[in-house]
């Protein structure tokens, strides 16, 4: 306390000091100098932990906002593709009628002519939106797909195989707009 209270002294009245006190003054300082590199040394570290933390707050942050992005794009792109199945469920009915009118025997040629460019339309636009038809006769029955509504026995038919489709089914991707419903043979 005496060394600082007459370094403060020799600070207020630099002519006050003598050379005693001047080596007093010089060691005081030496030794808060000397000091200081613990206290770097300390800070740095206590620095460098925070800008360590900060980095992973960083990168916890980035992270997260690509997850929601490819959240977010995987939410669209299903949005999408129910959109188009709803859509698609819709027009079915359509298809099923025409499907009806060209299996019927008819005299007017041009009539038949008509709903069959109809049919060719309706199913172009279909397969631009992606959707496909299944459910032939001769195709494996999946229950993933079909509904059996019939079973029949009949020996020109292997197990498990269609052997009538009633309404063919639809799908857009893996995601099945309606199921075939078809006859299965044992």
């Amino acid at each position: 306390m005496c060394i600082t209270i007459m370094a403060k002294e020799t600070k207020q009245n630099p002519q006050a000091q003598e050379p005693e006190e001047q080596e007093v003054e010089e060691a005081v300082e030496t030794a808060e100098t000397a000091q200081e590199p613990e206290n770097t040394d300390a800070q740095r570290q206590q620095l460098e932990q925070q800008l360590q933390e900060e980095q992973d707050k960083y990168l916890r942050l980035l992270a997260e906002y690509d997850n929601f992005r490819k959240r977010s794009q995987k939410e669209k792109d299903n949005l999408y593709t129910d959109i188009r199945v709803e859509t698609v469920a819709k027009f079915l009915p359509v298809y099923d009628n025409l499907e009806r009118a060209l299996n019927q025997p008819t005299a007017d040629e041009a009539y038949k002519k008509g709903v069959e460019m109809t049919m060719t339309g309706l199913m172009e636009v279909l397969e631009k939106l992606g959707v496909e038809s299944f459910g032939n006769v001769g195709d494996t029955f999946d229950p993933n797909m079909h509904n059996a509504v019939m079973h029949c026995e009949d020996e020109n038919f292997p197990e498990n195989v269609l052997c009538e489709v009633f309404q063919k089914g639809f799908r857009i991707g893996e995601k099945v707009v309606r199921f075939a419903m078809v006859r299965v043979a044992n």
